[in-house]
């Protein structure tokens, strides 16, 4: 069968099983990633001084370790997944659950969606310590000074960059590379998340990270910003208000991915992010997204619409590309006749 097809089917499953179960509460394959990341961290990068390699050193030796990090981790990740699609090429079922499990365990979105909504429930009923204590499942915020309108923004934010991350990312690579393409994009954004902050401790160490991630997360959160401008009439948004504060102040955003998602955000829902954010390390001034209101907590599930039909458009286009690639590639046998093994151009084992 046409292997186009079975990513397309194991992606469609692996949407699937998150709208359904969101992430899998035990043996998530993510956080054991995370306890491999921490571990080899320790190693290249240790929190105090000994013997060997030290968390210290020239700039320059700091980079080189946290690049040696960041190669090992996202590229055996990349050649684990492969490894297991290639090795059941020759099995359809296995090979489209390889796609669907590396699909569901690489999206986040259910889960996204469904703590911003508790997020939502929190705050209208002015329980404000709850939603606080709740904060840092989202985003890595000091939440210890923030009000309800402050939390209100840090949720929309964190649910826009992370649908982009979390959602589209991953379908975008499943489509491009398979369910490699997926696993590298994950293990790069869960390192930014890890190490690629601008700590003392990490601004050095967790730049290759940081970078890869940004490489990685540049077309989808490009293609976030697009369907949400297409989807912003679900909220009561224009298009082209989208379009118009995407143009006008994404780049002044920090970063290159979140300042467009959170920017198509800011315009669909008609409000203004950005501003003062504080983080453990120090209090960052981001510049503003939009030029509304600043959020309130009932713009949170306004919010969770406009994402949620931007995760499912993204799904559909995901699996409407492999499905192209399959009629283009024509790889499939012909019915009743033997299996003639011929090179196609362009041909990629997704790795």
């Amino acid at each position: 069968m046409n292997r186009h097809l079975l990513r397309a089917l194991g992606t469609a499953l692996g949407f699937a099983a998150d709208a359904a179960f969101a992430d899998p509460g035990r043996w998530h394959p993510v956080t054991g990633f995370g306890r491999c990341a921490s571990a080899l961290e320790q190693v290249l990068h240790p929190t105090t001084d000994g013997p060997g390699v030290t968390g210290t050193g020239t700039d320059a030796a700091t980079r080189g370790r946290g690049l040696a990090y960041t190669v090992v981790l996202v590229g055996g990740s990349a050649t684990i997944v492969g490894a297991a699609e290639a090795l059941a090429a020759r099995r359809p079922v296995l090979q489209v659950a390889v796609t669907a499990v590396t699909v569901w365990s690489c999206l986040g979105g259910t889960s996204l969606l469904r703590v911003a909504e508790r997020h939502a429930e929190l705050l209208l009923r002015g329980d404000v310590p709850a939603s606080r204590e709740l904060l840092p499942w989202l985003c890595g915020r000091d939440p210890s000074v923030l009000d309800s309108d402050d939390l209100a923004r840090a949720v929309i934010e964190s649910v826009a960059e992370n649908t982009s991350d979390a959602a589209v990312a991953t379908l975008f690579w499943a489509a491009v590379a398979g369910p490699a393409g997926a696993a590298a994009h994950r293990a790069a954004n869960t390192l930014d998340a890890m190490v690629g902050h601008r700590s003392t401790r990490y601004v050095d160490f967790g730049r290759a990270s940081a970078r890869l991630d940004d490489v990685l997360g540049w077309p989808a959160a490009r293609l976030a910003a697009v369907l949400a401008a297409g989807l912003a009439p679900v909220v009561g948004g224009a298009p082209r208000a989208v379009l118009g504060t995407w143009r006008r102040d994404a780049r002044a955003h920090p970063s290159p991915n979140a300042g467009v998602i959170e920017s198509a955000c800011a315009g669909a829902l008609g409000v203004r992010l950005g501003g003062r954010t504080p983080y453990p390390y120090g209090v960052e001034m981001r510049p503003g997204l939009g030029r509304g209101p600043a959020p309130r907590p009932e713009d949170i599930r306004r919010a969770i619409r406009l994402m949620r039909a931007t995760q499912v458009a993204a799904a559909v286009g995901a699996v409407a590309a492999q499905v192209v690639l399959a009629v283009r590639s024509g790889d499939g046998p012909p019915s009743g006749g033997p299996v003639v093994a011929r090179r196609r151009p362009g041909d990629r084992t997704g790795l």
